[in-house]
């Protein structure tokens, strides 16, 4: 598999991280980092930080938006390779912006106010952004870990963080925000080690894909409950992209065959309802659903793609100009 390029800080640290996993006889193997053979197993293994190593970096230049853009709908999108957050007209695509500052930009989600979070990885927070605005008007602390991505509960605004790691067990888990404000609780399954990507579906319960050592797995905490529930899929998912309710069923992502997958889920089992392919795209495993458009930033291609969902195929409209784009959202 292709390595998620947000948990690689410099190369001391990913040399640090294959010794560790080859430690517990894990055999990692990867594609432009490496080379990986068709016959090779599955492995969702995370590349994490040495978090004494990695500090928030001066800005290059400070954050910036068009006037005006407020009474605007914004597509965010994070950028590992600069660091920033591009922010663009939606859905026309003209850059508007510029969010500055981060360590490692990550995952995006926003409110229902249309207030945008963005997980910075390695840096141990979550930072919460106005529709437009250009400084943060909330920072959160993830204290020992390294959040990776995000969902809001639209109905009572609580906010889930997955962290790919924690500094003093390894592995990682999730942790909740009541309101967006207070000391998050934590959460965590036996099934996983890696915790990917997260969403929250229409009725306030929590999905987290992730792996454990190899084995992708899907997890629901379901709302008002404090212990994981598996899931069981009809579909053989191999690298955990991202989650998000679509309205009818619950989006799963398969960054190594870009496609998403479309689930029902009944008690423990998920069917699949629909199979959206992302042609053209390169290492999407960040991706934003917004009404009958799907928004992935390919990695590898270093731009932003839309398709029509949940048709897929095509895509409708490309974004250039980036280095390796990550996470996506639109603030309506």
């Amino acid at each position: 598999m292709r390595v998620p390029r947000p948990y690689i800080a410099n190369s001391y640290e990913f040399m640090q991280s294959i010794n560790a996993y080859r430690a517990l006889g894990i055999l990692l193997c990867f594609v432009e980092l490496g080379g990986c053979g068709s016959g090779a197993p599955p492995v969702a293994a995370p590349l994490v930080s040495q978090r004494d190593a990695v500090t928030v970096r001066p800005d290059r230049d400070r954050s910036w938006m068009t006037p005006g853009v407020k009474k605007t709908p914004l597509l965010y999108v994070s950028d590992v390779g600069t660091g920033d957050v591009d922010v663009y007209a939606y859905p026309g695509g003209t850059l508007m912006g510029k969010l500055t500052g981060f360590v490692r930009p990550a995952g995006l989600c926003v409110d229902k106010k249309g207030n945008v979070f963005v997980t910075d990885l390695f840096s141990q927070r979550i930072l919460e952004y106005a529709h437009g605005g250009t400084e943060p008007i909330e920072t959160l602390t993830d204290a020992g870990e390294d959040p990776g991505d995000c969902a809001v509960d639209l109905a009572n605004g609580e906010l889930a963080v997955t962290n790919v790691s924690n500094a003093y067990s390894g592995s990682g888990d999730v942790v909740i925000y009541r309101g967006a404000k207070r000391r998050p609780k934590k959460y965590t399954d036996r099934a996983l080690v890696y915790y990917q990507f997260c969403g929250y579906d229409n009725r306030g319960n929590l999905y987290v894909d992730g792996a454990s050592l190899g084995d992708f797995q899907l997890a629901e905490l379901p709302a008002g409950k404090t212990a994981f529930e598996n899931i069981t899929l009809d579909e053989s998912i191999r690298d955990a992209g991202a989650v998000q309710w679509d309205g009818g069923s619950l989006a799963v992502g398969d960054y190594e065959s870009n496609r998403i997958y479309e689930f029902s889920i009944i008690g423990t089992s998920g069917s699949t309802v629909g199979v959206t392919n992302l042609g053209g795209a390169d290492f999407a495993i960040g991706f934003w659903i917004q009404g009958h458009t799907v928004i992935g930033p390919n990695d590898d291609s270093q731009n932003v793609m839309f398709w029509n969902y949940p048709t897929g195929g095509s895509p409708t409209k490309t974004l250039d100009g980036l280095s390796y784009p990550w996470g996506a959202t639109v603030s309506p």
